[in-house]
């Protein structure tokens, strides 16, 4: 019998489905479940110190610390071939803002656009109200660098498919 959790069963009777973050570069969940010895290299490779232990065990990314940079240092510490190519996109994860924004609040904040290394965060004018964040999805990377920032946590990093809309305003 293995020691390793049976998510899928967890899942089933979790009413959040969605799946922690994981490494960037990961072939799939199945086979990082599958692969993933949880000896912590990539925990001691990150310079910024996103990776933590979590359920199970397994390694998930906590972007309340800070952001990924996608420097491949936890991919390089790794002795499991689990990853895909890095001319890939390193995932499909991608930031949303929530209602609890400041500025649906009437405050001027722009935490969040100003973090964003690859701008996919601008801040619109909007006739008679504060300015909001508009998400730019082509240009978001996911990597969590406006969720660490945002002083309201309003962030979320999404880890299920992307909407098929490019731009979302909020």
């Amino acid at each position: 019998m293995s020691d390793l959790p049976d998510l899928s069963r967890r899942n089933l009777l979790r009413r959040d489905q969605s799946l922690p973050p994981r490494l960037p570069w990961l072939v799939s969940e199945n086979a990082f479940i599958d692969a993933c010895t949880r000896c912590g290299d990539c925990i001691d490779a990150c310079p910024t110190g996103i990776i933590q232990k979590g359920r199970g065990g397994f390694v998930e990314l906590n972007f309340d610390k800070d952001e990924c940079t996608f420097c491949q240092a936890c991919v390089k510490a790794c002795k499991v071939e689990m990853f895909r190519g890095f001319e890939q996109a390193p995932w499909s994860y991608w930031a949303e803002v929530q209602d609890n924004c400041l500025t649906h609040r009437g405050v001027v904040c722009h935490s969040c656009k100003d973090a964003c290394e690859p701008r996919a965060i601008a801040i619109r004018p909007t006739l008679g109200q504060v300015a909001r964040p508009q998400l730019d999805l082509d240009a978001c990377t996911g990597c969590g660098a406006c969720k660490s920032v945002c002083p309201a946590d309003a962030v979320k990093i999404q880890t299920k498919a992307r909407p098929s809309v490019t731009s979302k305003a909020y």
